[in-house]
């Protein structure tokens, strides 16, 4: 037996001795008023920290001062994200301006983003020889892991790594706002060559290229493109950046930067947080259930077959077994996903010119026949709609983009969200996050 298979052996002899005295039962939570997970009893999360950088609304007050459930609203900077989306010009990708947006506080005017986009353009690149010594030298499906990896490595490049100085902290997150499609993409050719015994390719990004054009062109073996296939990608990337700050990728980056930890440290730990399956894998789930939908019905027209189908899923029967419909419902949101409703029509373009208009039909047939069953078979009456995974998977599918860059797309979005978050702990906040946690342990004698 060797060391490895002896470890595990240990392991799993203990396993019954930590579900004995780790498990804490809701009763204990009830006695004490505590939240599990920092969620109510209504999956609200509690308040832990105040921000100008963006909000959710989900509910508006009545006349007689109660809250009734609305159609989703997400503002950036006290923009609505609709409204930033719908005003771009017919050519105008939008990435880089919400970055700024985010960081900053305002939206900028032609100088600002002129001078921003050159500055993102003339930091995107890596310090000599790195991806050959990092990303490629220990390759691996797993691309949020590789990233973060090559994250704080990074730190080891950097000679000011822990100078704490506020223009110190804007230059490191911008340096990794234009970094991350370069780690993502990089990762991804390593791991494709190396063990999928595939071609290499390491495209350089363009200059004058926007972000979303630039993670084309490195992605595919030809760098070509079209126009929608860029706009498109944009959009999911507006609409990824950042989502309220109550989210945990989002809160761990806040908590590891009041402790004072350097950029590197704080962006790593956030990669940490997104890349579990409860976080930043939902999009992934979601395809995997159309695959197996597409494999099970065989009318995808058949409106009967299609609800039987899902009602199984929901019966816990078919599929993973776990009784949900993936892509349907949010956690905040109650009428709608504001992200989802303007996604749809980028969508609905997208599978025209890619000649998937049955798939997308299929689609929308889900989206209308699995908030009756969820309502019918939850009794859950508050109001279930598709949220952006729904679509967002999808979309990448239909861009040729691998499932293993699925997460890390979501990343190269959010670190915009991550970097304004830092930033307004580092000026507004300056106290290290310290929660409290009650005892129930037993004493011993």
């Amino acid at each position: 037996m060797t060391k490895k298979e002896q470890l595990m052996n240990y392991a799993a002899k203990k396993k019954e001795m930590c579900i004995e005295n780790d498990t804490i039962s809701d009763n204990l939570f009830k006695e004490y008023g505590v939240n599990r997970g920092l969620r109510d009893v209504n999956g609200k999360g509690v308040l832990t920290g105040l921000t100008n950088i963006s909000k959710i609304l989900s509910f508006k007050e009545d006349e007689n001062g109660g809250t009734v459930p609305c159609d989703g609203e997400l503002w950036y900077r006290g923009y609505n994200v609709k409204t930033l989306i719908r005003s771009l010009g017919e050519h105008e990708f939008g990435f880089e301006k919400t970055a700024y947006l985010l960081m900053f506080g305002e939206l900028p005017v032609a100088g600002d983003l002129e001078e921003f986009t050159q500055v993102l353009a003339n930091v995107r690149t890596l310090p000599t020889n790195f991806t050959r010594d990092v990303i490629m030298k220990a390759p691996t499906k797993d691309i949020m892991n590789s990233m973060t990896r090559s994250i704080l490595t990074l730190a080891a490049y950097d000679n000011r790594t822990d100078v704490a100085t506020l223009e110190n902290n804007i230059r490191q997150c911008i340096q990794l706002v234009a970094e991350f499609p370069m780690l993502a993409v990089y990762g991804y050719h390593a791991y494709n060559h190396y063990e999928n015994d595939s071609s290499m390719y390491i495209h350089r990004p363009k200059p004058e290229l926007s972000t979303a054009e630039n993670f084309l062109r490195m992605l595919r073996p030809d760098s070509n493109y079209s126009e929608l296939e860029a706009k498109v990608l944009d959009v999911a990337l507006m609409l990824h950046m950042e989502h309220g700050g109550g989210n945990n990728s989002t809160f761990t980056t806040r908590v590891v930067t009041s402790a004072g930890s350097d950029t590197y440290s704080a962006i790593a730990a956030a990669m940490s947080s997104l890349k579990g399956p409860k976080h930043g894998g939902a999009n992934i789930k979601v395809m995997e259930m159309m695959q197996d939908i597409r494999r099970h019905v065989k009318d995808w027209k058949d409106r009967d077959e299609v609800k039987a189908y899902l009602a199984q899923m929901l019966d816990g029967e078919v599929f993973d077994k776990k009784g949900l419909i993936y892509g349907m419902g949010h956690a905040v949101y109650s009428l709608s996903d504001p992200r989802e409703r303007v996604f749809k029509a980028y969508v609905e373009n997208l599978a025209v010119a890619k000649k998937r208009e049955k798939e997308m039909n299929l689609y929308n047939l889900i989206e209308e026949l699995a908030p009756e069953l969820i309502a019918e078979k939850r009794h859950i009456f508050k109001g279930v709609s598709p949220n952006v995974d729904f679509y967002s998977g999808f979309v990448y599918e239909m861009l040729g983009i691998p499932m293993e860059l699925y997460t890390p797309l979501f990343a190269i979005a959010r670190i915009a969200g991550w970097s304004a978050h830092r930033l307004e702990e580092i000026v507004g906040m300056n106290k290290i996050i310290r929660p409290a946690y009650k005892s129930v342990m037993a004493e011993k004698e």
